[in-house]
Formats: structure tokens, sequence, C-alpha cells
């Protein structure tokens, strides 16, 4: 590996394992309403972001961003998709489905590709065939054995893959694109927090400084790992990214069953075991097509 690429790994690593990690955050602000969580989320990340952009000296991109109408809409889309990502991750948490929730995220790759067929025109190689297919299996297994439709995993993965789907096309920056996107939802936010406080149900200043800090830091929580990931995204090919990104359900299943003690019963042992099985079908074509793509710039 080149430094550049190493440099790249290191960062994606950081960014899945953070990704892997903020469960223990949410169960420490657990106290607090998931909508008032996301409402901080959103607040703080877009100060943080703010500070970045003038930091790097980016403003004058996010000026051009919001002087484009066209791509304001489409962003106004991904905004919601987001913040419907990060309050169903933030409600599972509190409500002991972590389970659920990583294996939404085990599926999102899959159903990208699902999405790049449907969307994009994109042709379905062989063994991302057979690993769409098999997930599809495992999902419905989930469903017809364990009685309940497995929503929170279903939601997290097609949310966040229309999600990547709109950011992929646009021509806007990481940040830039986060920035405006919290910018748009920032309103209904303070919004939210105001008509909470007015009621006297939020729990922002009603459980001491240490717990409004960790509030506050929600801004931290969301914007380090994404700083890294699009840092990593320009170092290394997408199909590495790929593999790597499992790092952050495998530590999100890993937290739920030994630390939260949530159940993982043989219908999910089946049904995970399906979806690993997928997944190293996938991961396996992209193997195949990084060796074919340097073969090619080899000849």
């Amino acid at each position: 590996m080149t430094r550049d690429s190493l440099q790249g790994f290191f960062l994606a690593l950081a960014a899945f394992l953070w990704w892997g990690l903020t469960p223990l955050y949410f169960k420490e602000i657990a106290v607090a309403d998931p909508s008032e969580i996301l409402s901080h989320r959103v607040v703080w990340s877009l100060a943080l972001l703010a500070i970045l952009l003038l930091l790097r000296k980016r403003w004058a991109e996010v000026q051009e961003t919001f002087r484009n109408p066209r791509i304001l809409g489409w962003l106004l889309l991904s905004a919601f998709l987001v913040a419907t990502n990060w309050l169903i991750f933030i409600w599972a948490i509190s409500s002991g489905r972590l389970v659920e929730a990583s294996l939404g995220y085990y599926i999102n790759p899959l159903v990208n590709v699902l999405l790049g067929v449907a969307v994009l025109g994109e042709r379905l190689k062989t063994l991302q065939a057979v690993a769409v297919a098999l997930a599809a299996l495992a999902v419905g297994y989930l469903t017809y054995i364990g009685g309940t439709f497995p929503w929170i995993s279903i939601a997290l993965a097609f949310s966040f893959g229309f999600y990547g789907l709109i950011r992929k096309r646009l021509p806007v920056g990481a940040q830039v694109g986060l920035f405006a996107e919290t910018a748009m939802v920032a309103p209904l936010a303070i919004g939210y927090l105001i008509w909470g406080e007015m009621k006297g149900e939020n729990a922002f200043l009603s459980h001491g400084w240490d717990f409004d800090l960790l509030l506050m830091l929600s801004g931290v929580v969301t914007t380090v790992p994404l700083v890294c990931f699009a840092a990593a995204a320009r170092r290394l090919n997408y199909s590495t990214i790929g593999i790597i990104q499992y790092v952050g359900p495998t530590v999100n299943l890993l937290l739920a069953v030994f630390l939260f003690g949530e159940a993982f019963t043989q219908v999910h042992a089946i049904s995970f075991g399906a979806i690993w099985f997928a997944i190293m079908l996938y991961s396996g074509q992209s193997l195949l097509d990084m060796k074919r793509a340097k073969k090619q710039v080899a000849i």
C-alpha cells in the first residue's frame, strides 16, 4: 500500500469504528427523548460544520450551493432521509433493538447494489445477484419465522441507501452538503427544542451540566466520522471502503449482545449467517473487479 492509501485505510477504519461505538454515547443520553437528541444533533452539527467551513475557507461553496434551487431541492430530500435514519437509529438504541439496527447496516451495501440496478441502470453481476437474493431470503425468513417484519433494519438500509444515491449524484462536497442539509432542517430542530422547553419536557438544562455537555457533543459525534470518511474516500477506491464499512455494524452487534444484553436467537443466527454469506459474495465480487481493473491498467 502507498502512504496515501495507508492513511485512507486508517481514516476509514476510524470512521467506521466511531460509528460502531456511537451506541455507547446514545445510551448515556437515553434519558432524553430521541426527537430531542436528534434536534441537538442537528443544531450542534450545524455549528461545528460552520466553524470547519470557515476555517477551511469554503464559504463560497456554501453560497454557491444555496443559489442553486435544483441542488437545494435534492439536498432537502437527502436531509429528510438522513434525519429519518438518525432518528430511527437513536430510537432503536433507546428501545433495546440495536441488533435489528446492525442488521440494517449489514443489508445497506446490498440495497445500494439494488438501487444501482433499479435507478442507475447498472448491470447486476452474478455474485451480486446471488448476494441480493440471499439477503432478501434472510429478511423473509426473519419475518416469517420471527413473526414480525424487521422494519427497523429495512428502514435504516433503504433510507441510507437512497441518501447515498442522492449524494453520489450531486456535485456537492461532503461537508458542504451536510452543512446545507442540517441548515435546512435546523429551523425545525430549533422549533422543536423551544416547544419542548416551553412545555417543560426537555432533558437539556434539567440533568446537570455534564449531561448538557454530552448533548452538545452530539455535533462532534456526528461530524468527526463524516470528516474522516470523506478524507478516506479521496484516498481509497470505493470497493475497499465497502469492505471496511462492515466494522460499524459488527461493533454494533457485539455491543448489543455482549454489553446491552439484547437477545440473539437461533432465528437471528440463521438470518445473520445468510446476510454474512451474502456479504462475502458481495466482497468477493468487489475484489474480482479490483483485480480486473489492475490487469487492464497493466496492459
